[in-house]
């Protein structure tokens, strides 16, 4: 493989941007690396998005847990303990990127802190520095979308940031959003203390997901008690945080959450010939944007997630480095960590599909475990022309975990014979995969 000469600059230090550094240099030894980034490195998921979340997630979802199993819950005496799960949550997201610059210098890449711009190609310019590049990664991430909302503009309210930076429970919240980031907060603070509401334009809760798991989760929610006020247009916002709504009674809410979305964050490249889409930046199969350019990650706008990311990062290593890697986007998984927790990959809706259901709790694992009054479905989706699984998703505990398979199996288009065919262990929730397969019509 010829591996490139001249120097690569790299523009953003999140996940994804690492990621890339550490797979060109296990390709390359010798090669220049500049990674420039303007905050911490580590990015939006280490300190802000997946690592906080996840982390301020599971005391509540441990604690929900023990309240459902005879024995544990006997055996509580006390409520949540908010303090110490803020504590945790920023034990797990430090906001202190010391480790992260070790790790750059571990594998021989320079780290310039600072705003990168591409005024003319072939140099980033960081404040009053130069940096000319041969290869140049675009990997800047994405931002908050904020919808143009009267009145939102002039109130403080919090984006994911502020979210998972608080150390406050808000009486009550108002959440714009039913997405993944806008349930998963809502959950949390719902179950902190405060008096949730989720509203949105669309008909159900995470809205990309198949409408069945979105009614099992809203039936989830509400019998919480969280407040969803799904097909609700949001018309403005006053100085008091009230949410004004079409047709109905105003939403009063101590903090206003936006949860709307994430846009690719594209500032700064004018000097590039770049395609940039309503998506983001667009790439090849290689993750190549132009002539010596490649993007990754969230700004390409492919996929937001930090395991894409990671996935585009390795494929476009490869390339900078001489090879001809291509990406495959058609196996993404997807999970919300809620409880419980949604997962899905593949193709999950199209004309000529069929599919299949199972319930979880029909499962003998379920019996075994916290017996919740809707323990969720696995749901799949098989191309009868060929005889293979194109998709699949699932409610139900844990249920990240046991996709792993199905990702697998849809990436390498296993054929449903074979699957039917697969030992699963008992008694696990991966056992609905035999059952759900099994009943494909095909």
């Amino acid at each position: 493989m010829a591996l490139v000469a001249g120097g690569v600059v790299i523009l953003g230090g999140g996940s994804t941007g690492e990621a890339f550094v550490a797979a060109l240099r296990r390709l390359d030894e010798n090669v220049q690396i500049t990674l420039v980034e303007r905050e911490l490195v580590g990015g939006e998921c280490s300190y802000w998005a997946c690592m906080p979340t996840k982390a301020a997630l599971r005391p509540t979802e441990a604690l929900a847990a023990a309240r459902r199993v005879p024995g544990a819950a006997e055996a509580l005496t006390g409520e949540l303990d908010v303090q110490a799960a803020f504590a945790h949550r920023d034990q797990v997201a430090e906001r202190d990127d010391s480790g992260q610059a070790d790790y750059l210098r571990e594998h021989d890449c320079e780290l310039v802190r600072g705003d990168g711009r591409v005024e003319r190609a072939g140099v980033v310019t960081v404040g009053e520095r130069d940096l000319p590049y041969d290869k140049l990664v675009i990997a800047t991430g994405s931002e908050p979308r904020i919808p143009p909302v009267e009145g939102l503009a002039e109130l403080d309210f919090w984006t994911n940031r502020e979210a998972t930076e608080t150390t406050e429970v808000p009486a009550s919240l108002a959440v714009i959003g039913a997405g993944p980031v806008g349930c998963e907060l809502a959950q949390f603070f719902h179950r902190a203390g405060s008096r949730v509401t989720v509203v949105d334009t669309v008909d159900r809760l995470l809205p990309r997901e198949d409408p069945e798991v979105g009614r099992l989760l809203r039936d989830q929610f509400e019998e919480e008690g969280i407040l969803i006020r799904c097909n609700t247009k949001l018309e403005r916002v006053d100085a008091a945080g009230r949410l004004h709504v079409a047709g109905g009674e105003p939403i009063e809410a101590d903090r206003v959450l936006v949860a709307t979305g994430r846009k690719a964050r594209v500032t700064g490249l004018e000097g590039l010939a770049l395609e940039i889409s309503k998506r983001g930046v667009e790439v090849d199969e290689h993750m190549q944007a132009a002539e010596g350019v490649w993007a990754i990650g969230d700004v390409t706008g492919i996929a937001m997630f930090t395991h894409v990311g990671k996935y585009q990062a390795r494929v476009a290593a490869e390339n900078v480095a001489g090879g001809s890697a291509t990406a495959h986007h058609g196996a993404i998984p997807a999970v919300t960590f809620t409880d419980p927790q949604v997962a899905s990959v593949g193709e999950t809706q199209g004309d000529g599909l069929v599919s299949s259901s199972y319930a979880v709790e029909a499962l003998a694992r379920t019996s075994t475990y916290e017996r919740p009054k809707r323990a969720g479905l696995l749901k799949l989706f098989a191309d009868p022309k060929r005889r293979v699984l194109v998709g699949a998703v699932a409610i139900g505990p844990e249920a990240g975990e046991w996709l792993g398979q199905l990702t697998l199996a849809v990436r390498a288009e296993v054929s449903v014979d074979v699957l039917r065919d697969t030992i699963q262990p008992y008694p696990t929730f991966s056992e609905a995969v035999f059952f759900a397969v099994r009943e494909l019509p095909l």
